[in-house]
């Protein structure tokens, strides 16, 4: 189903962070059975290498000597706490469900959260942000042969192409598709290894 395309579309959020580091570390996961789901995950890490407390922007470079400047939102607590040379390490992970729904007839339907969690006052800065969207949306056009679907949500329609045409087989116009989108990112800073100790 649309997993693919919308997961790639919330991933392209992380694509500033990665000219920041040398090579990304993630992972995928494809299930398709009993519905279709898909899950990715991304770690990208760098170093501290200015800041600007006033601004609250860190300047960050990667292993590959990228560099890349950002500010730190309000939920970054114990902001005054960060050092050069501290190491910044950021965790995304995104996933998608989708359900079938044979034969329509339910409302379609749109409901978004978000969960914001923050380390406590004393503690080395990290911060967390998740969301969660469940839709329900009709299927209002198919072509399998095509590999591409229309989905009609309860605020629009969206036409998607599908790489794996073999989700469509069951599907017909007049169907709905439950989907549970999530993402989640955690960013963690903390002081830098000690040097290790010089031979004798």
């Amino acid at each position: 189903m649309p997993t693919r395309s919308l997961l790639f579309a919330a991933l392209i959020a992380t694509a500033p962070l990665a000219t920041a580091q040398d090579a990304l570390k993630g992972t995928s996961l494809v299930d398709k059975k009993p519905g279709a789901s898909i899950a990715e995950t991304v770690e990208l890490q760098g170093i501290i290498t200015a800041i600007d407390k006033n601004k609250r922007e860190l300047t960050i470079k990667g292993g590959g000597g990228n560099e890349l400047t950002f500010a730190a939102g309000p939920q970054i607590k114990n902001f005054r706490q960060i050092k050069i040379g501290d190491l910044v390490t950021m965790n995304y992970l995104a996933a998608l469900g989708i359900e079938l729904k044979k034969g329509g007839g339910r409302l379609r339907e749109r409901i978004e959260s978000e969960q914001v969690v923050a380390t406590p006052p004393g503690e080395k800065p990290a911060a967390g942000k998740g969301r969660t969207v469940r839709v329900i949306a009709d299927v209002t056009a198919l072509d399998a042969a095509a590999g591409t679907i229309t989905l009609r949500g309860p605020q629009r329609s969206v036409d998607l192409v599908i790489l794996d045409k073999a989700i469509l087989t069951d599907i017909r116009v007049g169907d709905q598709i439950a989907a549970t989108y999530e993402e989640a990112m955690l960013v963690s800073i903390t002081p830098p290894a000690p040097p290790a100790p010089a031979e004798q």
